[in-house]
């Protein structure tokens, strides 16, 4: 019992001591890395990838995937760009609404796809709807970069508090934001019992299913807040960097925030993960490329470090998994 409890701190806690290694060798590599300005900036890089990793962590429990993140974010901000070039509506209230119902709508489609038309995985259905988002991020807004809008809507991700001029650049409020809806999350996972529904459902939908909980309105549900947290992230990322970017829906948001997940103690069975885990895997994810930009390293040579750090969170999370599987069957004798 006491090995086992071992293991388990260990496996919660090996994530965050990956971080603070990584935060001291690139500490020793640049003297840029460790200012304070620096960090802030990766609090800022992390807020859009943790909250894309927030709407996969809900979706990864249930044993599935949304690969179609990053487009939905992207199209909710080309949204917006629609309404305010195309139909001069400028109102920002109206805007931000616009840009919620887009990512719900869009999530709740996947879950429908998934739950009611009964496509065999929701890799299938969510690649499918990807291209189909990232299709019609260039077609509302003609393929043009959207920028000029108003200050309400660019306010939770170009803000910053405590700035002092002339040196600190200030704490990104966007992290608060997601610090504020990974508390909510936390308590929401584990504290309520919808919370719970979504972890038997992905865990054992077996026993989900004899407790009497409907899975398609979870897997709903899920995908819906999926698509509600794409949406935030849209507004971030709008105020960020000022503009629509219609191109930008071919960005790895996906592949980053699986990387996020899965570092975290996520798992593609099912079941597993745990918000704050996450936060540590988008930090990790945000600090990699922050180094591998502050060390002058082409986007070509970072793509592919990514792409081994994903390798890797897969390679661990599939180790993880057989290991359990043989201490159940070990216990079971």
């Amino acid at each position: 019992m006491k090995k086992k409890k071992m293991k388990d701190i260990l496996g919660k806690v090996a994530p965050l001591l990956a971080l603070v290694l990584l935060f001291i060798v690139l500490s020793l590599a640049t003297d840029k890395f460790f200012t304070l300005n620096n960090m802030m900036n990766i609090l800022r890089q992390t807020a859009v990838n943790g909250l894309i990793s927030a709407a996969m962590l809900v979706v990864l429990i249930t044993a599935g995937i949304d690969l179609s993140v990053g487009a939905n974010a992207i199209l909710c901000a080309c949204m917006m760009g629609m309404l305010k070039t195309s139909f001069g509506i400028t109102n920002s209230l109206v805007l931000i609404l616009v840009c919620i119902i887009t990512g719900v709508f869009v999530g709740f489609l996947n879950g429908i796809l998934l739950t009611k038309m009964h496509l065999p995985h929701p890799f299938v259905s969510t690649l499918g709807m990807k291209n189909v988002l990232c299709g019609l991020a260039l077609l509302v807004v003609s393929t043009k970069t959207i920028s000029d809008f108003p200050a309400a809507v660019t306010f939770l991700g170009s803000s910053n508090l405590f700035k002092v001029s002339g040196g600190f650049s200030g704490i990104p409020l966007c992290f608060l934001i997601l610090i504020l809806i990974y508390v909510v999350y936390h308590f929401f996972l584990n504290k309520t019992a919808l919370g719970r529904m979504i972890y038997c459902v992905g865990g054992n939908p077996e026993a989900a299913r004899l407790s009497g909980i409907n899975s398609d309105n979870i897997l709903i549900f899920v995908y819906s807040l999926s698509g509600f947290m794409c949406a935030i992230a849209g507004l971030v990322i709008v105020g960020r960097s000022a503009v629509a970017n219609p191109s930008a829906a071919i960005s790895p948001y996906d592949t980053d925030a699986i990387a996020a997940c899965i570092i975290g103690g996520a798992s593609f069975m099912g079941g597993k993960g745990t918000i704050w885990g996450t936060l540590i895997g988008a930090l990790m994810i945000s600090t990699i490329r922050n180094g591998l930009t502050l060390l002058n390293t082409s986007s070509s040579v970072q793509y592919v470090v990514i792409g081994l750090v994903i390798i890797a969170a897969v390679f661990i999370d599939v180790t993880r998994t057989r290991m359990e599987a043989k201490a159940k069957r070990l216990a079971a004798k």
